[in-house]
Parts: C-alpha cells; sequence; structure tokens
C-alpha cells in the first residue's frame, strides 16, 4: 500500500531510541524525511544517521528539550529549514513513580511540561508551515493510562490523560486548517526502557519478567513491537486514514478492560 509520504518531512520527538525512533524508521522508509529531536546529542545522532543511511532519506537531528520554549522553537525552525513540516509525532515523555501525597510541585510540573506543553508548543508552532503546505496531520503518543491508569504512577496518567483531552480539543481547531489530529494510546510495546526494568527488577530471569507482565495485563499474552506501533502511526499520519479525525486509538492487545 501506497501511502503517499515520498518526500514529506515528519517531525518525531523522543527519537533517539525506542518508539520515537521505531517511528521515524518507519517514516523513512516510506520516503518521507524526518526530524528527529531528544536530549540526548551523541545518541540522538547517531540514530539520525542511521536512518539516513538505511533509507535514503534526509534525517535532521535536533538535540532540544523539548519541555523548554526554547527546545519547541529550535525544532520549528528546523522544520522550517526543510521546508515546512507536512506531520507532527508528540511522542517524548517518561514514565512515573510517587504517590499524589508525597510528589513535588517540581516534579509535577517537569511532566506537564514535558508531556502536555511540548505538544502545545509544537502543535501551534508547526500548524502554520502545515497550513502553508495545504495541510498535515498531528499525532499524539498518549498512553493506556490516559483511560486505565497505573496506581503507582499518577503523574504520568494525569498529564497523559490532558494529552489525550488536548489532541481531542485541537482536532476540532485544527481540521479547518485542513491538519488532522489523533491520538494513539499505546499499551504494553516492548522497549529499551522496559527491558532495562525488567533487568533491574529479575536480574537474568528479565524475560520471563516481562512475559508475566503480559500475562497479567494483555489478553494477547505478550508485548507490542516497537515495528507494529510504529507502522500504526504513520498509517494515521497518511492519506490513507484521511477521514479519521480527533480519534483515539487504543494499540494494546486488548489490555483495556472498557468499551
Amino acid at each position: 500500500m501506497d501511502l503517499g509520504l515520498t518526500d514529506k518531512v515528519a517531525v518525531i520527538t523522543g527519537a533517539s531510541k525506542g518508539i520515537g525512533l521505531g517511528i521515524a524508521r518507519a517514516f523513512a522508509r516510506e520516503g518521507a524525511h524526518v526530524v528527529m529531536t531528544a536530549r540526548g546529542g551523541d545518541a540522538l545522532r547517531e540514530a539520525a544517521e542511521a536512518v539516513a543511511a538505511a533509507f535514503g532519506v534526509t534525517a535532521r537531528p535536533v538535540a532540544s528539550d523539548v519541555a523548554t520554549a526554547e527546545g519547541c522553537r529550535a525544532i520549528i525552525d528546523a522544520a522550517a529549514e526543510l521546508g515546512g513540516a507536512d506531520i507532527f509525532v508528540s511522542n517524548a515523555g517518561t514514565g512515573s513513580n510517587e504517590t499524589v501525597a508525597e510528589a513535588p510541585d517540581e516534579k509535577w510540573q517537569f511532566f506537564w511540561d514535558l508531556h502536555v506543553m511540548a505538544a502545545v508548543r509544537l502543535s501551534r508552532g508547526l500548524a502554520d508551515q502545515m497550513a502553508a503546505k495545504g495541510g498535515g496531520a498531528m499525532l499524539m503518543n498518549a498512553s493506556i493510562c490516559a483511560v486505565q491508569p497505573l496506581w503507582y504512577e499518577p503523574i504520568y496518567n494525569t498529564t497523559k490523560a490532558a494529552l489525550l483531552m488536548l489532541g481531542k480539543c485541537l482536532s476540532t481547531e485544527m481540521i479547518a486548517r485542513n491538519i488532522r489530529v489523533n491520538t494513539v494510546n499505546p499499551g504494553l510495546i516492548r522497549t529499551p526502557d522496559w527491558e532495562n526494568t525488567a533487568r533491574e527488577l529479575s536480574g537474568a530471569e528479565w524475560e520471563g519478567y516481562l512475559q508475566q507482565v503480559a500475562d497479567e495485563h494483555a489478553p494477547i499474552r505478550r508485548f507490542g513491537t516497537v515495528e507494529e506501533l510504529a507502522d500504526f502511526c504513520v498509517f494515521l499520519c497518511s492519506e490513507r486514514a484521511s477521514y479519521s479525525v480527533g480519534s483515539a486509538y487504543h494499540v494494546d492487545g486488548g489490555m483495556l478492560r472498557t468499551i
């Protein structure tokens, strides 16, 4: 299936590893040029070089902290230098571990800036570029925790729920400019972070630990791969999904327990 993404410009945050890198690779495989952003300069540069070499596209690394207004501006400017963004995937984020009673204000503020304000600032800044090119697509990578929270990370749950709502509100505003906005809520996706956590908790038995997590939470009884999620995200940002506006899609192997 031709997704019609050749020579499009896709901006992906949190793109040096894991889901973000997988999404960048999936866009590049379809012929899109990618602006890849993350805080870590060396790892990001190596990832971008590998994507460019593998798929013959432009992969622009932008070492930037999206939790700041300055970091977002650097990304917007980098996209403009490539002719303007056609696609934006808000993916940067990380998990939390705390209680509401004990978490300090500073931690709440950090996650708000990382998960929500980064999406606000980048969608606002990149929208003008998309509109000037006739339209585009935005995708918020939230989480199943936005609707089915895990008890040990209330800040993550809350800010991801806010990101889900932002995507819905943004969709009604942006479609007037021919910019489609949707959200994905992934469940268990096997990323390097999940593997590292499993090693820390279970040592040599880490793969068995991951299987236990999958058995407990996902009826499909396995983690999803980064590639499975990335392919879904790229499809949603293509013209093949042109009637999808303001929707939230659970890519979770059946983990969601409600309708």
